[in-house]
């Protein structure tokens, strides 16, 4: 059995305080500066004249690089230390990012896609590994709130930066990968406060799969909706009959959910059974996905529900990854981070592509009608595992 337990203290000390801290200002920074490098990815391709379907492919293979580097993250926390994986992580990816624009060759963007997505996913673990670790078992779900609040701050903030520095030559990439770089300062700070992983973990990293499903289920289901949702939600909103720019605030409306609502919920995780939330929120966001259809209709009722709906439903992520540290600890948790983010990758895969389908075979309809089911299915498998599990948390 895998040892089940807490974090090491109901409050935090200064350390802990620090730690947390350098790790959430560490990753906040690498999603700005990712969430600014993939459009201008993407365009720059377009630029050069590759054609849409390689592009798409090309994206895709980020998703490849993430699945195969996640085992990575937590075999250099444990070989080489938890700071100093992070620091190489950073490393490689801020480095690596501004090869996109040297290297005009296309097929040489694969490996780069490898080493850059493969970095960024590895920093994501060890970061979440870092914040969970640290977190009291009193507060952790505010704190993975806090964390997953500003990281939606910093992804929303990304856009900006190619707002300002445009999105040809070479300052954009520079600017990304510095942003990547510089987000070693607060790892360099809190350098003495970081988690150790002193033993290898107990169990092969998709064991967690099975012991822990709530969990690393909701990770493959908020990917696989999430990403859905921001890549689609705007053609959603067209074949419903709203104007472009309409239909692009639908993934605003949906992204202020995400910011407002993960502190509470955070909270909430803190004060009842985490697995039990885990299924509120995906049945809450199965019914609002049917909701989807009537409000349709409406610009500001479908601006509302997607505003609650986007919210809820990345809750799965917020509360998911505090279930996870409040059941495993030490290698251990670094595994299950790992397969939590493995799942999630998945996901991202698996949601873009099969929504894409519904939407041509269906219409409208399509979109919130595979949204349901991959929250129904989620919902059922927890229900399931429940019933074996008894009151298990």
């Amino acid at each position: 059995m895998l040892q089940i337990s807490g974090a090491p203290s109901s409050s935090l000390s200064t350390t802990q305080i620090r730690g947390i801290i350098a790790a959430i200002a560490a990753i906040t920074a690498v999603g700005l500066s990712l969430s600014a490098s993939l459009p201008l990815l993407a365009l720059t391709l377009e630029y050069r004249g590759v054609g849409d379907t390689w592009i798409g492919i090309n994206t895709a293979f980020a998703g490849v690089a993430s699945i195969v580097a996640t085992p990575v993250g937590p075999y250099l926390a444990r070989k080489l230390g938890t700071p100093q994986a992070l620091l190489i992580s950073l490393l490689i990816a801020g480095v690596t990012l501004p090869f996109f624009f040297v290297l005009e060759n296309f097929w040489a963007w694969f490996p780069l896609r490898l080493l850059f997505h493969g970095a960024t996913t590895s920093a994501f673990i060890i970061s979440e590994f870092w914040i969970n670790a640290l977190a009291p078992s009193k507060h952790r779900g505010f704190l993975m709130g806090v964390y997953a609040t500003v990281l939606a701050l910093g992804f929303t903030s990304g856009p900006l930066v190619l707002a300002v520095a445009g999105t040809t030559g070479a300052l954009p990439f520079l600017l990304a990968g510095a942003g990547i770089i510089i987000a070693a300062l607060p790892v360099l700070i809190g350098f003495k406060a970081a988690p150790r992983i002193e033993n290898e973990a107990t169990s092969k990293l998709y064991t967690f799969l099975w012991i822990a499903p709530a969990a690393t289920m909701a990770g493959f289901t908020f990917g696989a909706v999430e990403q859905s949702a921001i890549s689609l939600l705007p053609l959603f909103g067209l074949k419903v009959g709203l104007t472009p720019q309409a239909a692009t605030l639908l993934v605003s409306a949906m992204a202020a959910g995400n910011m407002v609502l993960q502190i509470p919920l955070g909270m909430l995780s803190d004060r009842m059974n985490r697995r039990h939330l885990l299924i509120y929120c995906g049945a809450f966001g199965l019914l609002a996905s049917l909701l989807m259809i009537p409000l349709s209709s409406s610009f500001y009722g479908i601006c509302l529900l997607l505003f609650l709906w986007g919210g809820v439903v990345a809750g799965l992520y917020t509360i998911g990854l505090t279930h996870l540290g409040a059941r495993f600890e030490g290698a251990n948790l670094a595994s299950a981070n790992a397969a939590f983010v493995l799942m999630y990758s998945i996901g991202q895969l698996v949601g873009p592509a099969s929504t894409g389908f519904a939407l041509s075979t269906w219409g409208a309809t399509g979109l919130p009608l595979l949204f349901a089911g991959f929250l129904g299915a989620y919902v059922i498998i927890c229900l399931i595992r429940g019933t074996r599990l008894g009151s298990a948390p």
